[in-house]
């Protein structure tokens, strides 16, 4: 080694690569830095950042895309009559057989300057198309939601693998030391598909998975304070046992340095202590004020679960929560956007709750300037079939599918991509999970190719051997 080589050259010069920007901030944060600034890893990484914190909301269970996004004359031009692509093509559905073309049960129109087209169940929403980069050609490598939502949250199809919040926490570290870095809204009506397995850290360090805050519970994270029973739990009393619990897990840590598990426990219960002060205000949407309540529909019934948690990934992203996904659904049959039944009847409610909340959030952001630095991105695992299931429902579509970006670093008023006159496969200039995490990562200042971890074998990355960066809809 140079007798020359300064500590953090040192630190870099242990296997290179993203492993090192991991090492440098554990040194940095332990004081072995005392004499050189900490890295600013929140400006970026291998290039300038244009974002800082981002909120993914994710619509559980496949979002049509012909029925919202994808506007396709040919659907109503050839309604009720056989679906055929041409070309001798196999038509194929995931769990039914193919009926006939439907047609979307609602009225289009083009909105904005750009001239995008909405479907009439997202009237709020369409308000904003000129601030948003659709990617109109998504393509997922299944039609089944549990290996198609890890795909398009963690970059595989099978389970084990770190989420995208998890990889950003990793690289990117804490904009603050009192509330966790991913932050987990399901939905009030339970856990998607995969469960907590969308938001799981994989082979990272167990510290790095979603913190999950379920905000339909009495107490939005359990045991945060002492019970009011609990006289004998004093403030003096509570901090000597967080000293002497800490004591022993440190000893116990020393002899079991290999699990992260435990480290990541440690860090837990300081967060948590940490959080008895900040978490009761972060999470307090009371106090908003009437009018912002209001806007994120809090007080209508269908949009005041969805609607608190927007305004809360707000507040958590304006108090320094690096990443917070909102989740629109549970897993099963209902209650979300595997709509096989009926478009007509089962769609409108998803919509309804979801589009004036995404509205207010979007508008939010952008009057208190948080657009500045804040990505938001709209996504769902994979789209719905142009022809019928039954009657008047549609079957799983990984062939093609949309999901939105807006905010820092996204070229507003624009779309890449284009699914065939049926909206059945994407056409031109597809968009996989791969390029999506690749443009993801891009804004954070992240070039994914050099985002690794060394794991059995493989030099592991979120976007694996594929991808490339979405430059068309970025400034």
């Amino acid at each position: 080694m140079r007798n020359d080589m300064n500590r953090r050259e040192f630190a870099q010069s242990l296997g290179g690569g993203f492993g090192a920007v991991a090492l440098t901030e554990l040194l940095a944060n332990s004081g072995a830095y005392a004499d050189e600034p900490k890295p600013n890893l929140n400006g970026g990484v291998h290039h300038p950042a244009k974002v800082k914190r981002i909120i993914q909301l994710f619509m559980n269970g496949g979002a049509s895309q012909m029925d919202l996004f994808d506007y396709k004359p040919e659907l109503f031009k050839k309604a009720g009559e056989k679906f055929d692509p041409g070309d001798g093509q196999l038509v194929e559905a995931a769990t039914s057989a193919p009926g006939n073309v439907l047609k979307p049960p609602f009225e289009f129109r083009q909105h904005g300057e750009c001239g995008r087209w909405v479907s009439d169940q997202l009237p709020h929403l369409a308000k904003h198309v000129d601030g948003m980069a659709f990617l109109m050609a998504m393509q997922s490598r299944t039609n089944v939601h549990g290996p198609g939502s890890y795909l398009m949250n963690t970059g595989f199809l099978l389970p084990g693998f770190p989420c995208l919040g998890a990889w950003v926490s990793y690289g990117l570290g804490s904009l603050t030391d009192n509330l966790p870095t991913f932050v987990v809204l399901p939905d009030a009506r339970g856990l998607p598909y995969n469960n907590k397995g969308n938001f799981g850290s994989g082979f990272l360090p167990v510290s790095h998975q979603g913190t999950i805050v379920n905000t339909g519970a009495a107490e939005l994270i359990a045991d945060l304070k002492a019970p009011a029973s609990a006289k004998f739990i004093t403030p003096e009393a509570d901090r000597e046992g967080l000293a002497l619990l800490q004591k022993l897990n440190r000893t116990h840590l020393a002899a079991s340095d290999n699990d992260s598990r435990l480290e990541a426990r440690i860090k837990s219960y300081e967060l948590a202590a940490k959080m008895q002060l900040s978490a009761p205000e972060a999470f307090d949407v009371a106090s908003e004020t009437e009018a912002t309540q209001k806007a994120y529909g809090l007080d209508e019934k269908p949009t005041e679960d969805f609607g608190r948690r927007c305004l809360l990934a707000r507040r958590l992203i304006e108090r320094g929560v690096r990443f917070v996904q909102v989740w629109s659904g549970a897993g099963g049959a209902s209650n979300n956007w595997d709509n096989h039944t009926s478009i007509v009847k089962e769609l409108p409610p998803m919509c309804l709750s979801t589009d004036k909340p995404i509205a207010a959030l979007l508008g939010d952001l952008k009057q208190r300037g948080l657009l500045d630095d804040t990505l938001i991105l709209w996504n769902t695992e994979f789209g719905r079939m142009p022809f019928s299931q039954s009657s008047e429902g549609r079957d799983h579509n990984g062939g093609s599918f949309v999901g939105w970006m807006a905010g820092a670093g996204v070229k507003g008023g624009t779309s890449y991509g284009e699914s065939d006159p049926w909206a059945w496969k994407a056409a031109r200039d597809v968009t996989t999970n791969y390029d999506f995490h690749a443009t993801v990562l891009h804004l954070l200042g992240i070039d994914h190719e050099r985002l690794t971890v060394r794991h059995n074998g493989a030099n592991r990355r979120l976007t694996d051997v594929h991808g490339h960066v979405v430059r068309a809809v970025l400034l």
